[in-house]
């Protein structure tokens, strides 16, 4: 089935022409204005890219509007019946739900205890300011949606909501760590040593 061969990028795309007919461009232009490059990874080529590869799958067809707009770029471009069932199908995977993110971060944290004097909480600092930025971005950009939907019970609200807890969350651990980082130390018990 053609759902198995899909991206995350070509079920993004899917959906938008799910909601309107519209061309290249200006599906760029809502991905970039809906912010939806912070929770999937959709870059400006992939659009093209994506699209293309849709419409050789018959998941898109150009829109009737748009057969004397001239050129591949300015095709109008709609979701079929076929590309609405794909996605449906595609939506269906149990891989949705059964996966945690691996932030660089705690691979660094992992990793700190090589650092040099006083790195830790340099890093940790930089961090803090890091989802202090982000923390006010997403704020902003929730209460823009909440404007643009009208009403707090949308998917781009809640996942809204979602990214600025956890920001909330991890800024309040970091709290913790920075109080804990005095006391930091290795392992009284460490399991690696498996030797006779």
């Amino acid at each position: 089935m053609a759902s198995e061969n899909l991206t995350t990028p070509d079920l993004v795309l899917l959906s938008l022409l799910a909601e309107r007919p519209m061309h290249g461009y200006q599906a760029n232009a809502l991905l970039e204005f809906r912010k939806v490059r912070d929770w999937a990874g959709v870059s400006r080529p992939q659009v093209y890219y994506s699209l293309e590869k849709l419409s050789r799958l018959g998941l898109v067809r150009a829109d009737k509007r748009s057969a004397q707009s001239g050129g591949p770029e300015r095709r109008v471009l709609a979701t079929t019946e076929a590309g609405r069932a794909a996605l449906a199908d595609a939506l269906e995977g149990e891989d949705w739900t059964r996966e945690f993110d691996r932030p660089v971060f705690l691979t660094w944290l992992a990793l700190s205890w090589q650092c040099r004097p006083g790195v830790v909480q340099r890093q940790l600092d930089r961090r803090r300011a890091f989802l202090e930025d982000g923390l006010a971005q997403k704020r902003q950009v929730l209460d823009d949606v909440r404007r643009e939907v009208g009403h707090g019970h949308h998917e781009a609200v809640w996942m809204l909501e979602l990214a600025v807890a956890q920001i909330e969350t991890e800024l309040r651990w970091l709290t913790k760590v920075d109080r804990d980082l005095p006391r930091r130390a290795a392992a009284a018990r460490p399991a690696y040593d498996m030797g006779g």
